[in-house]
């Protein structure tokens, strides 16, 4: 169920312009985190169940590059699925398991679980393309970090594996409507101006790891 890598030795947050994108990157983690405590793994309480630290920079990582509003939508997907005894991280891996456990899902999860439909369906795919892209180009100009990263693609995943597309996949089939449409018009905003996503969400990674830039980490690797 987990990917996250080794303990931080440090957790220095980047700098933002807004104050307020830290504190809801912040509440969104715990949100997120809180939840992640009630997923049940098929082999028992996983181990990075217990890691807030590893858990707090991956996920904040992601959420300080995201911009207000869209930050602002899914913190309100959180809470209403808290009011509705809905689990968000739950129902990611679950969708995941489509891929890296099909004979499971078909028979335990399909049944009960909310299909994508078009054509929600094809706009995700086109920003998990592009992510899937953004993915690729980072790792090659960054190769020694690029090794932490998830294996990228469906066609690679295994039981013990999952790609970054199918971590997306899972991911982006949570979100509501309204968050959803705020997330495609973030990447669309960044494709436009040839911004890559994972390179901001992983300068993040790296500054809360204690180094001052992509460079230095990737020299020390």
């Amino acid at each position: 169920m987990c990917d996250l890598s080794a303990n931080p030795k440090t957790q220095n947050l980047p700098k933002t312009q807004n104050p307020r994108t830290q504190k809801l990157a912040e509440e969104i983690t715990k949100l997120e985190w809180d939840q992640f405590q009630l997923t049940q793994n098929e082999g028992g309480r996983a181990n990075c169940q217990g890691n807030w630290p590893t858990f707090r920079i991956m996920r904040m990582s992601q959420f300080l590059a995201w911009p207000l509003d869209l930050q602002e939508s899914y913190k309100q997907d959180l809470e209403r699925a808290n009011s509705d005894g809905r689990n968000l991280i739950t129902e990611k891996y679950a969708r995941m398991m489509e891929s890296t456990a099909p004979e499971i899902f078909e028979r335990t999860i399909k049944p009960y679980i909310k299909p994508i439909l078009e054509p929600r369906k094809s706009a995700q795919e086109q920003i998990i393309l592009t992510q899937v892209e953004w993915a690729a180009d980072f790792r090659n100009r960054y190769p020694h970090l690029g090794l932490a990263m998830r294996v990228l693609k469906t066609s690679e995943d295994t039981a013990e594996n999952t790609s970054f597309e199918t971590y997306l996949r899972g991911e982006l089939s949570t979100y509501s409507d309204a968050t959803f449409a705020k997330y495609q018009r973030f990447v669309n905003n960044l494709r436009a101006e040839n911004l890559n996503l994972t390179q901001m969400i992983i300068a993040n990674t790296v500054r809360m790891y204690g180094y001052d830039s992509l460079e230095a980490a990737e020299r020390a690797q």
